[in-house]
């Protein structure tokens, strides 16, 4: 029910609180701010909790007849730093008036946001222990802490390789831990693959740390999306849909959100057009300033799956480091990539996978188109004084 009200209350039925830090739910300050919430009529609330680094940042969502609460009232109530009233789409996850919310979150010792980048390389899908540690190695060795490791696949062909399942879960996980990988991006087709991966983590004395990938083809499997949001302990990377709009993906980022996960990174990764040629899909990087302006999710952006290929320009640089670079320069904060120690065996997506010996290069390439970012942001602020 109270779902059901969120998702139909109409424009500027929404209003969240920020609570001061570290006020814990038995505290008798928040009780005393609930009961007073529950003698509003017409307004359900919701209350979200999550723990930073340092402390517990608590939100209250008020979903309901709010236009007839007023800002200057819900700011004085006991335990409220600030209040916020939502008027536009992307109510949780979104950016709204003098919103000063974080844009990101803490998990497994990386710290994800807006304002920073991490490089996710690795198997687009598991298939040697051999090839899993050579990766891994070289990882280590380049001085990254993340990886993309695909243990499910979905696929065109129902013949086509699927991936080895929670049969490579235990040794992925063991083989990150040696080699001190923290966050393992990893995409789940089935809600019952979520719960493989919480087991193998268990089992295996959780050596490392999974983002679960929401694909392509999923984006609007909106039960998928409630299940994975109600689990609040694993961070969600959503990709784009390749075929609609990129609200429609938004929005699917929200239904994340409603369900209490907002640990939620958005993923381009090009669409499907015809457009897109010679590319395997059209880059979109172009929106990555777009999401986050509208949002205050951390932006992803998918290259290998964008380009498609290995194919080289005549100035020696190969197309997928060229968009990479453009989606970096951007203000991209995270980039999901393509390597095998041996493309021409890889099971799947061989051909736009790059080399091991290209690790270096491709990070020494994303350095400095980061660089420039950065160089373009303090020009923003000079030229915002003049």
């Amino acid at each position: 029910m109270l779902l059901r009200s969120f998702w139909h209350t109409r424009k500027g039925q929404f209003m969240i609180l920020i609570l001061q830090a570290d006020l814990g739910e038995q505290s008798p300050i928040f009780q005393q701010l609930l009961t007073h919430l529950r003698g509003f009529s017409g307004i359900h609330f919701r209350v979200h909790q999550e723990q930073g680094a340092e402390q517990v940042l608590s939100e209250i969502y008020l979903i309901g007849d709010t236009k007839q609460l007023r800002i200057e009232d819900m700011e004085a109530l006991p335990g409220v730093e600030h209040a916020i009233r939502v008027s536009r789409e992307y109510r949780m996850l979104g950016r709204h008036g003098d919103d000063q919310r974080s844009n990101g979150f803490e998990y497994n010792g990386v710290r994800f946001s807006q304002d920073n980048l991490h490089v996710f390389a690795g198997l687009c899908a598991v298939d040697t222990h051999e090839h899993v540690e050579q990766m891994l190695r070289a990882l280590q060795e380049n001085g990254q802490v993340c990886t993309r490791m695909g243990a499910y696949k979905p696929r065109t062909s129902p013949y086509a390789f699927q991936g080895h399942g929670k049969s490579c879960l235990p040794w992925v996980f063991d083989l990150a831990g040696k080699y001190g990988i923290r966050v393992i991006a990893m995409e789940i087709l089935h809600e019952s693959h979520m719960d493989e991966i919480r087991e193998a983590l268990e089992k295996t004395g959780h050596p490392t740390g999974v983002m679960l990938q929401i694909g392509t083809r999923n984006t609007q499997n909106f039960e998928l999306l409630k299940a994975v949001g109600r689990q609040q302990t694993l961070p969600v990377l959503l990709k784009r849909g390749f075929g609609i709009t990129l609200e429609e993906s938004l929005n699917a980022a929200e239904y994340l959100a409603s369900e209490g996960n907002t640990k939620v990174v958005f993923g381009l990764r090009g669409m499907k057009s015809n457009l897109g040629d010679p590319h395997r899909n059209f880059v979109d990087f172009a929106q990555v300033p777009a999401v986050k302006r509208l949002t205050r999710m951390p932006v992803c952006i998918d290259p290998s799956h964008s380009v498609g290929s290995r194919d080289v320009g005549p100035d020696g640089i190969m197309d997928v480091f060229h968009v990479t670079a453009q989606g970096v320069v951007a203000g991209a904060n995270m980039i999901l990539v393509d390597f095998h120690p041996d493309p021409a065996t890889a099971l799947v997506d061989g051909p736009q996978a790059l080399l091991l010996k290209e690790l270096p290069w491709f990070l020494e390439d994303v350095r400095l188109a980061r660089e420039v970012y950065e160089e373009r942001r303090v020009l923003a602020a000079a030229q915002s004084l003049i």
